[in-house]
């Protein structure tokens, strides 16, 4: 499973550019539909997320192997969404890009990090909910996060 219907993708070419599309599509202004994030946060918070998992950031998992392993089957395997208004720390006070499209800039090229670290064989990278994961996995991760934040400021339903 990589995609669900109505499920954006991150794969390179056509979709990914649909992607990036989409993004610049964001009114700065633009309320949630739920949660406190600004478009910009959102899109900042996606390009930093994607240093998680294309080797440039680390982290440690919250929980045993045995559990993420429960979680990460649940939340990767099946057609399960993202729970609307999950706080994951803190919202930041400054933005770290000038504007909204700078960030799209971003995503796109930590994307393109993201498949160049996955050149390498065998190559898996902690999630700090679900323990390691290959490729494939954050593929479908990722795919789900961004619909997720799309759909919180009506970009796609």
């Amino acid at each position: 499973m990589d995609t669900l219907p109505n499920m954006i993708s991150i794969t390179p070419g056509a979709e990914r550019e649909h992607l990036r599309s989409l993004l610049l599509l964001l009114n700065p202004d633009a309320q949630p539909l739920w949660g406190k994030m600004t478009p910009q946060q959102m899109v900042e918070h996606m390009a930093d997320q994607i240093t998680w998992t294309n080797g440039k950031q680390t982290c440690t998992c919250s929980r045993t192997p045995e559990e993420a392993e429960k979680v990460r089957q649940r939340m990767i395997y099946t057609d399960a969404e993202l729970p609307k208004n999950i706080v994951s720390g803190t919202l930041p006070s400054e933005y770290v890009y000038p504007n909204i499209a700078t960030a799209v800039d971003a995503i796109m090229n930590e994307l393109a990090d993201f498949d160049t670290h996955y050149q390498q064989s065998n190559v898996k990278e902690m999630h700090p909910g679900f323990g390691l994961m290959n490729h494939n996995e954050w593929i479908i991760w990722h795919n789900k996060h961004f619909t997720h934040h799309l759909k919180q400021f009506g970009v796609i339903e």
